[in-house]
């Protein structure tokens, strides 16, 4: 059983210790929690390659004691020449998984992490770029042991890579995946990160570094371009809030599923659920998760293309009505068309309270699979989820971004806690976010128990079909019997499956003491001082 670590002068948690470990080093020098973060993002980057890059998209979420949080929005949209037309002259009739023309999306992490960095200024952030990039910078230069993760990852896709410009080159070794504990290097990509740190992050976008990169997308297939680049800018956006009866929990707007996620937890804290774990429990949240995705899916999309405030579906009156709808021993069918997505979430607190919820992602493993020669970067697949029927929910369009499972939860409670937690897992990761907040905070389960604890998932994630309940089968036999009777498609997973999504969390109490956990499914470990 793992214990709950816990520190008062900073902590930092991800999927992979290296990357916590970088964001410790930051701490331990002075630097606040996003710098912690944007060190921790960069390393991660290099370590985990096949959960994320920086050819994806990030988003944070970052509390001041004092302040209001504030969310960053660093989405890239379609490029400017990218619409349905496109694909229907090569004779196809939805947007491929994998290849140039599934690498659509800007890339948008990097402005994330520039504008993350200009919200730091304003904390008093005073270390360098090239500090904070320099654990990523060492790893790829010389290396990282490979993971398992990243082993049977490259093992399971191999196939779905075959003629994918750059992949072969990168991520095999003598045609061959990498074993695990083998030493994977990527120069290119340690060239573009002291590149970065040399001429600073917007060079991505609008200097010498984004008009290579803009040439060798043209070279290998993919639509975007220079001007799609320098478009390219992440924002500062109001957080989506819910008002709960142990405290106040934030999320991002869309494009992001953070509706769905907050909403979960405001139907769940209307079904006045005495208890965690017995059937009671599953039931309770597995139905709520159904309402917040039927909302979700019908309207979250970029936000330029929505008719309906999203905060309404958070009001009182809509949830009340929504909870009443719950039906306690029977199950609402379910066969919602599933999203997927592999991603790391990240977390950080600074010993004067300030935290960080960060979520960083390719959308599916390994992305497009394009990897720019050049420069070592993997474009994201982000843009596959847009559909090309004329008025669909998600719909492509030049300029517009793309749905996002990805989304980074933080909360505020009553009592002066605050909690940085989230996951990775597409349809997962509301799923799991609401079991670790309500067994925590609600039920009063130890932190580290609360994400150890056995899982469940409706829907997919990692590339999978199915759209039943997956359950751990660490949960009582009579609790499944129960699912079952009441409707629930159940299927059981092995024990800690990595299917389950890589979890973490930190809560700071008001005395200055800090707490974490880290997911026994990753890589990853709690660092602290």
């Amino acid at each position: 059983m793992l214990q709950t670590p816990r520190a008062t002068r900073g902590m930092v948690v991800a999927p992979h210790h290296l990357a916590a470990q970088a964001g410790l080093r930051v701490l331990r020098e002075g630097g606040n929690a996003i710098e912690a973060m944007v060190a921790a993002a960069a390393t991660i980057a290099v370590v985990y390659p096949h959960m994320n890059g920086l050819g994806g998209d990030c988003f944070w979420l970052m509390s001041a004691p004092g302040e209001a949080p504030v969310g960053i929005d660093a989405c890239g949209a379609a490029g400017s020449g990218v619409d349905a037309a496109l694909y229907r002259r090569q004779g196809l009739d939805a947007i491929p998984a994998r290849g140039p023309l599934a690498a659509i999306t800007v890339p948008g992490a990097v402005s994330g992490w520039q504008a993350a960095l200009a919200t730091s200024a304003r904390w008093g952030g005073r270390l360098p770029l090239d500090r904070l990039l320099e654990d990523a910078i060492h790893y790829a230069r010389h290396g990282v042991p490979v993971t398992q993760s990243q082993h049977a990852n490259t093992a399971a896709k191999r196939a779905e890579f075959t003629d994918v410009p750059g992949y072969a080159e990168t991520f095999l070794s003598d045609g061959a995946p990498p074993a695990v504990g083998a030493l994977f290097k990527q120069p290119a990509l340690a060239g573009t990160l002291e590149r970065l740190a040399k001429a600073g992050l917007d060079d991505f976008y609008r200097g010498a570094l984004a008009r290579e990169m803009a040439a060798e997308m043209g070279r290998v297939g993919s639509p975007l371009t220079e001007a799609d680049l320098a478009a390219q800018r992440g924002r500062e956006v109001t957080p989506l809030t819910i008002e709960l009866s142990c405290g106040s929990v934030y999320n991002l707007p869309p494009p992001t599923q953070g509706l769905a996620s907050l909403m979960i937890l405001g139907l769940f804290d209307r079904l006045g659920i005495a208890g965690a774990e017995g059937f009671p429990y599953l039931h309770g949240l597995v139905e709520a998760t159904k309402r917040a995705f039927l909302v979700r899916d019908e309207h979250v999309t970029d936000p330029a293309y929505m008719t309906v405030d999203p905060a309404r579906f958070l009001s009182d009156a809509a949830l009340s009505e929504a909870a009443a709808g719950i039906d306690p021993a029977k199950a609402l069918p379910w066969g919602t068309e599933p999203g997927g997505g592999d991603t790391v979430w990240l977390g950080a607190i600074d010993g004067e309270g300030r935290a960080v919820s960060f979520i960083q992602s390719l959308y599916w493993e390994f992305g497009s699979g394009v990897v720019l020669r050049d420069t070592g970067i993997m474009l994201q697949n982000r843009g596959s989820s847009f559909r090309l029927a004329e008025g669909a929910p998600n719909a492509l369009k030049p300029g517009r971004k793309p749905f996002h499972t990805i989304q980074p939860p933080l909360a505020r409670l009553k009592d002066g806690r605050v909690m940085s937690y989230g996951t990775m897992g597409g349809e997962g990761q509301p799923q799991t976010q609401a079991a670790i907040f309500t067994r925590h905070v609600l039920y009063g389960q130890d932190l580290q128990a609360a994400v150890t604890a056995p899982r469940w998932l409706l829907g997919r994630t990692w590339g999978a079909p199915k759209m039943n309940l997956r359950i751990e089968d660490r949960f009582a036999p009579e609790t499944i019997d129960a699912l079952r009777k009441v409707g629930h498609d159940v299927e059981l997973v092995g024990p800690f499956d990595e299917i389950m999504g890589h979890a973490g969390a930190l809560v700071r109490h008001p005395s200055g003491l800090i707490e974490g956990a880290s997911d026994p499914r990753s890589d990853g470990v709690v660092a602290a001082f």
